[in-house]
């Protein structure tokens, strides 16, 4: 069993310093005793090094597999979740908080934005491997400083029992709708993957039309706490559609519920589906860098794509080797929105500002 570092998120730096300084002497004893992650083989040497991952993927997900990284590997991984209450920001002001002095080797997010901005902020260190060249280059950083891997896709989902097949939903825009007035769902844009989704609209779009979508949003949407309660509240018959992710779609749909996942926007010239993946990133000065290195090897591997998207959460491979199509099943040939998440990230001052003072107001 992994020994998970339990402290609050974005603790203090007391809290850790004893472990902080165990890990600095077993580094120091080790050295360069790094272990080699087998390709073709799939065989790895032992060692007893320890590497230290902040993870935002659900514990539920994240965790068999950092399990199974230990038992193959022998390298001591020493978790730290993120909570409910702070989601992802919690681990991201971790990071900044702690850059004098990392204590984190491996941040996986999954929520790219912060990882972008992590990379501007310079708390990323590049690592080149050979596990990403044929990941779409939209899903990895030119300078080699994070990788995107086990997307999720952003969808409508709709209660079947209200909606009759003809008035479907097929895109974002049917959210503002006015026949839908007060009867369809989103999340608040400010946090998540709602806030991601934001940002890329505000770079693709740009600022004219965004707000002027996200304005008859307001006007149109009942805006919940989560993705996950529009999910639940479409399910329940409280909505008749929303939009969420297809982790949280597929909870209802699997439970029984009356809903579909529609995979927005995919007529011809349309916008598509976005695809937010999860991110692995090194932290610049982490202190088993060397561990963390076969850690990201690891995640990156088809087998761990191919167990993401058969299991729970349903996660979309995006290494084209992987075979194993994601469990929330999906439209053939699949449009993906395509994106930008740089521009996105640089878009987000000025989105965030707006979606503030709009979301803010009763």
């Amino acid at each position: 069993m992994m020994q998970q570092i339990s402290h609050p998120v974005g603790g203090r730096v007391a809290a850790r310093s004893a472990v902080v300084f165990r890990l600095g002497l077993i580094v120091a004893a080790l050295g360069a005793a790094a272990l080699v992650l087998g390709t073709s083989s799939g065989c790895w040497s032992r060692s007893a090094e320890e590497v230290v991952v902040y993870a935002a993927l659900d514990r539920e997900f994240s965790e068999p597999l950092l399990e199974e990284f230990q038992q193959r590997s022998g390298v001591r991984v020493l978790p730290k979740y993120d909570v409910e209450s702070t989601k992802t920001v919690g681990l991201v002001n971790a990071l900044i908080q702690e850059q004098a002095r990392p204590r984190c080797d491996l941040f996986w997010n999954n929520e790219i934005l912060h990882t972008v901005r992590l990379e501007k902020m310079g708390l990323l260190a590049p690592y080149r491997t050979d596990r990403a060249a044929s990941f779409p280059p939209e899903y990895r950083s030119p300078q080699g400083t994070w990788y995107g891997f086990a997307a999720r896709a952003r969808v409508l989902i709709v209660n079947t029992e209200i909606v009759a097949e003809p008035d479907r939903p097929r895109g974002i825009r049917d959210l503002t709708d006015p026949k839908w007035k007060g009867r369809v769902g989103i999340a608040k844009p400010l946090f998540g993957t709602t806030a991601t989704h934001a940002a890329v609209l505000w770079s693709h779009w740009g600022d004219d039309e965004a707000r002027k979508f996200f304005l008859a949003l307001k006007e149109n949407a009942q805006v919940l706490s989560g993705n996950k309660q529009v999910a639940l509240s479409v399910a329940r018959g409280e909505l008749a559609f929303g939009l969420t992710d297809t982790d949280d779609a597929i909870i209802e749909r699997d439970g029984g519920r009356p809903v579909e996942i529609v995979y927005p926007d995919q007529e011809e010239g349309g916008l598509g589906a976005l695809f937010i993946p999860n991110t692995l990133a090194l932290i610049k000065g982490g202190p088993n860098s060397q561990a963390a290195q076969q850690l990201v090897d690891f995640l990156l591997s088809p087998e761990v794509e191919a167990k993401l998207a058969a299991g729970r959460s349903a996660q979309f491979p995006l290494n084209p080797a992987v075979a194993v199509p994601s469990r929330a099943g999906a439209p053939q040939p699949l449009r993906r929105m395509p994106v930008d998440f740089a521009a996105a990230a640089a878009a987000w001052d000025s989105a965030a500002t707006f979606l503030r003072d709009t979301f803010s107001s009763p």
